[in-house]
């Protein structure tokens, strides 16, 4: 459980006034997550290349680098920490793990109970708002840049797929609770030979309403951006600043990043 004072931090970092645990304060933090704190592999990329049995981040630690380093994470270590902040927060809800076409257990999602009615809450992908699930019948939300879709499967499984977006399936959510050790030990897992994002630095994240990506596997090195209405921009970067161009475009640091680039060249 994250400590009061860490909780604070958080949502001043974050630029939220917490609240009550609804559906208003669940949309409001997950807007504000994915404008303040990247989808990226930079971090976990330097922490595993500087320790062999380097194990994933805490909620707490993962915090800690957002806070003062402007780190993010990949799927385990992000909905981890957030849903840590949601139970600090009192929400209930629990963690599930997940599966991507034959890519099996390779993806992780919070299902958030409330007011009697279960929705999707998943900052490692991305969804940029909840998605409330049914076993009965399709459900949808919209955000800024895409429409979300949750389409019930036998065997308490939901199918979710994404509008506005060239790749329109996103996972199989298994909506069954997964414990919080069992997370954890996937978790560490993750860090491992067959650990996902590991080989090519990626940072995606929204910036003024405009989502900005990069990938250090797509050469000659750039930024993408993409605008709400559909609208996509190039921007050339030069490979002798990469480090520094995306810490200050990005705010990260930018000696994990140069890090995090130095190992993916090993690889």
């Amino acid at each position: 459980m994250l400590a009061l004072a860490d909780v604070q931090s958080i949502l001043t970092y974050l630029g939220c006034v917490g609240g009550a645990p609804n559906l208003a304060t669940l949309t409001t933090l997950i807007h504000s997550y994915v404008r303040r704190v990247p989808w990226e592999s930079a971090f976990r990329i330097a922490r595993k290349h500087q320790d062999v049995g380097v194990l994933a981040r805490t909620p707490e630690e993962f915090w800690t680098d957002a806070l003062m380093r402007g780190g993010g994470g990949t799927c385990f270590e992000s909905n981890l920490a957030f849903f840590a902040l949601l139970r600090a927060l009192g929400f209930d809800g629990y963690l599930t793990i997940n599966d991507m076409q034959e890519s099996i257990g390779c993806h992780t999602a919070i299902v958030v109970l409330l007011d009697g009615k279960t929705y999707l809450a998943d900052v490692g992908i991305p969804l940029h708002r909840p998605l409330l699930l049914s076993s009965e019948r399709v459900t949808r939300s919209h955000s800024l840049f895409h429409g979300y879709i949750a389409r019930p499967e036998p065997g308490a499984r939901y199918t979710i797929e994404r509008t506005r977006h060239p790749k329109r399936y996103i996972f199989t959510l298994i909506d069954k609770p997964v414990s919080v050790a069992d997370y954890i030990a996937a978790s560490n897992a993750d860090y491992g030979a067959s650990g996902l994002f590991l080989d090519r630095v990626i940072i995606n994240k929204i910036i003024d309403n405009v989502a900005w990506r990069f990938s250090s596997a797509e050469t000659p090195y750039r930024l993408e951006c993409f605008g709400a209405g559909g609208s996509r921009q190039i921007k050339p970067l030069a490979e002798d600043s990469l480090a520094a161009t995306l810490a200050a475009h990005f705010a990260m640091d930018g000696g994990v990043i140069e890090r995090a680039l130095a190992a993916t060249r090993l690889v």
